[in-house]
């Protein structure tokens, strides 16, 4: 090889590599996992696929939720009855909010400025002005509620109540009720798609999500789940993701350990991938690349390929992960 093909390949073979640097270098993110028993936050690395720093919260951590600047965390401290705000750069608790008793999920509104969160002690659903730290109202729902899913456009929310079996759609103008729906027992999680058409329900103990039109506020479709070997009963929807194409929506069963992988436009449960033990919560990379998941008795994350559908890692977390998000480092 003469100098000036040697000369080239080092200069394009250096070119790659600087691209593929430049390239992992924007795309880098946080992973944060909730441990219900440690009282501790796992801050992941998205480049290493390891922990590198555990944050000490309050009692029994379960849903987590960012700001809208990215800079904090909101934590549920459920045994605490607030929500505990955590700055992202020093991982220090800097205030904390009134959330009602026995905080579980909540969610952001659109504007940044309230927070919804499901009390699951008192039946309410209390919203939050976390600018001024002060309740702002209490809505009531079913017996038990749960999970929280807010509509893009920011009109509606939806609240599961767990032994009411029903999707609450509240109209944020109002904060009331307007619509009930009827789904399978135990409903945990509500996602919107993103143009706000449906919502889709998860049914812990059902073992079905139910996809509901927003408009008409009728199931489309309620989709089960069957897994050679597993026992119907160990088939416990709770965790739902719809990947930011909106082709596929991953769904978490539990103590089955697997992620059900259901086609967006058939309805159809299309894979099902093997992850750790009583899979609960996921979350998307901000690319929308990858799924992470909190396995909560094997006490790990499990990283999935969205392309490949192929689980790519094991972390070791604390101990009883629950929730997961992500965040794009700044």
């Amino acid at each position: 090889m003469n100098t000036y093909i040697k000369n080239f390949v080092f200069s394009a073979s250096f070119a790659s590599a600087l691209f593929i640097g430049t390239m992992n270098w924007a795309s880098a993110y946080s992973i944060y996992v909730s441990n219900e028993k440690d009282n501790t936050i796992s801050v992941i690395d998205s480049e290493l696929l390891e922990v590198i720093h555990t944050a000490e919260v309050g009692e029994r951590p379960r849903g987590i939720e960012l700001s809208k600047d990215k800079n904090y965390l909101y934590i549920c401290a459920s045994d605490d009855d607030i929500v505990e705000v955590m700055d992202l750069e020093t991982y220090e608790i800097v205030h904390t909010l009134p959330s009602g008793p026995d905080p579980e999920l909540m969610v952001l509104g659109p504007e940044g400025k309230l927070l919804y969160v499901a009390n699951e002690d008192d039946n309410l659903v209390t919203v939050v002005d976390v600018e001024n730290r002060r309740v702002v109202v209490e809505i009531p729902v079913g017996i038990e509620p749960e999970g929280l899913g807010i509509s893009p456009d920011g009109k509606w929310l939806v609240n599961t109540s767990e032994t009411t079996n029903m999707a609450h759609f509240i109209n944020l103008e109002t904060n009331q009720v307007e619509y009930n729906v009827l789904v399978d027992t135990r409903p945990r999680v509500a996602q919107f798609t993103a143009d706000a058409k449906q919502v889709w329900v998860s049914s812990e103990i059902g073992g079905t999500v139910a996809v509901i039109d927003t408009e008409s506020h009728e199931i489309i479709k309620k989709i089960g789940f069957e897994i050679s070997g597993i026992r119907p009963e160990s088939v416990q929807p709770v965790g739902i993701k719809i990947s930011h194409d909106q082709s596929k929506v991953f769904v978490a069963l539990g103590p089955a350990a697997r992620i059900g992988v259901i086609d967006r436009e058939t309805l159809e449960v299309v894979d099902y991938l093997l992850v750790g033990q009583r899979v609960w919560n996921l979350d998307l990379s901000p690319d929308g690349t990858r799924v992470y998941t909190t396995n909560g008795v094997s006490n790990d994350v499990s990283v999935i390929d969205v392309n490949s559908l192929k689980v790519l890692k094991s972390i070791p977390v604390g101990r009883l992960p629950w929730g997961v998000l992500t965040r794009e480092e700044s």
